[in-house]
């Protein structure tokens, strides 16, 4: 890799030349045009008709969203450099959705910058240039938009799982979205959840996004790579499926866990595009720039991930099913290497019988001392947090604890070492009780996810 800011100095413009939305009896396909320097990408989304049934749909304002999502997808693309202008010729933009996409962007890829070794103020990051084709927004008509209903993406973890469940009332009025499923059809974790939840396959949407395998070349010859804020991409790709089927909410499953960060002394959050900050400004975007009639939210941002993972346990069907493992995932497997797989161990570890355990991760994960860096990384408040989607330190210590008191005989080794470093009998923990008063769940829904 390349040093530091080298990259941003050779290529300092990256453009978001065009996007194309073409409609056949097939569905709707959309080709965007990204260029930086002489490299150009040519992504492409594709939604199925069997994906699509508001055929009344306003082709300006869906054309308008798909403008969008080309934002956030070139995020893809933008971080090969980091350039610090951002042209976009494709359609306008004001200052405040310039804005927007600043801030998006520079906190998504915090972690990204942390990794690379790029300290760039916020100031400088990055100058966006939008005057567009024809300098303003297109005029659009939703009068005739009566949305009901509830999209739900999954993406095949314990977290998706309990909103399934908790939203089983409105069974008849829910679709489930898959993203990629198309591309990705060995990532099974997602469609079998769904399954086991009974929604036939003609109530999963999938939203299909194809990268420039360009990309991926620059990336071998040693363009900057690493973590983006896949879920912030998620939630335009689901506003675009909600309003293409008529849905009223878009209901994520992002717990109060994800707004905590990695890195201390630092806002560093590998789930930055799933924290509460996001998911307040994806809603002021939606509801200033598209339209209030459809809402996002997180069901599980009340409560924590150890009271989702009570919840998710009173459904064992979902046991051999449910995946949370980025290796793995291409296998269908948890990897039992990764800070994820760890983590969702040890949280199970004190509510499910070992036996059981080590049958769905293939072994006890507590036991592999291969893995000493990455616990010490889950406790250890001085330490960086794994970049991973996992719970706060407090939830994790919690569990812990509660694993060296249930334990009977010899403790594995990782467990050993816990108890004589940092199990303290009297420490007090905020987390069986917990709840967080900070969120946008309308109150129906509190009391559905109350009653599970």
């Amino acid at each position: 890799m390349q040093d530091n800011l080298k990259l941003r100095e050779q290529y300092p413009e990256f453009i978001y030349d065009s996007y194309e939305v073409n409609r056949d009896i097939d569905g709707i396909h959309v080709k965007y045009v990204y260029k930086l320097g002489e490299h150009t990408f040519e992504p492409t989304v594709n939604i199925s008709v069997s994906d699509i049934s508001n055929f009344e749909f306003s082709v300006p304002f869906v054309e308008y969203l798909f403008f969008n999502f080309g934002i956030i997808n070139a995020i893809n693309y933008y971080k090969l450099s980091c350039a610090p202008t951002f042209t976009i010729n494709a359609g306008p933009l004001d200052d405040g959705q310039k804005e927007f996409f600043k801030k998006v962007f520079y906190n998504g890829l915090g972690e990204f910058m942390y990794v690379n070794q790029l300290n760039i103020p916020y100031e400088t990051f990055m100058d966006i240039q939008a005057s567009g084709p024809s300098g303003k927004k297109p005029d659009y008509e939703l009068s005739d938009f009566n949305p009901h209903g509830n999209l739900i993406p999954v993406g095949g973890g314990k977290d998706s799982v309990v909103t399934l469940e908790a939203l089983q009332s409105m069974h008849a009025d829910n679709l489930c979205l898959q993203y990629n499923r198309d591309i990705y059809p060995e990532n099974r974790a997602a469609h079998e959840c769904i399954a086991i939840a009974s929604y036939p396959n003609d109530a999963i949407m999938d939203f299909n996004l194809t990268l420039d395998k360009h990309m991926l070349e620059l990336n071998q010859q040693g363009f900057y790579n690493g973590h983006i804020p896949f879920s912030s991409c998620l939630a335009f790709a689901a506003y675009i499926m909600a309003y293409l089927n008529n849905k009223e909410n878009i209901v994520l499953s992002n717990e109060a866990s994800a707004n905590e960060g990695n890195i201390p002394g630092t806002n560093i959050n590998h789930q930055y595009s799933k924290s509460f900050e996001f998911e307040n400004d994806f809603r002021h975007y939606c509801d200033t720039y598209f339209t209030p009639k459809i809402r996002y939210f997180s069901l599980l941002r009340c409560v924590n991930e150890y009271t989702i993972v009570q919840k998710f346990l009173k459904f064992p069907r979902y046991l051999d099913v449910f995946r949370s493992c980025n290796v793995g995932q291409k296998t269908n497997t948890w990897c039992g290497h990764c800070a994820k797989c760890l983590y969702v161990f040890i949280m199970l570890y004190p509510f499910v019988p070992i036996d059981r355990l080590q049958q769905i991760f293939g072994q006890n994960m507590l036991n592999d001392q291969s893995l000493f860096q990455v616990f010490m990384g889950l406790v250890n408040p001085d330490m960086t947090k794994p970049f991973e989607c996992v719970g706060t330190r407090e939830e994790i210590n919690y569990a812990l604890k509660l694993a060296v008191e249930h334990t009977k005989g010899n403790l594995p080794a990782l467990l050993d070492y816990y108890k004589h470093n940092f199990y303290n009998p009297q420490q007090v923990y905020n987390v069986e009780n917990y709840y967080n008063p900070e969120h946008n769940i309308p109150e129906e829904y509190l009391n559905m996810l109350a009653r599970l």
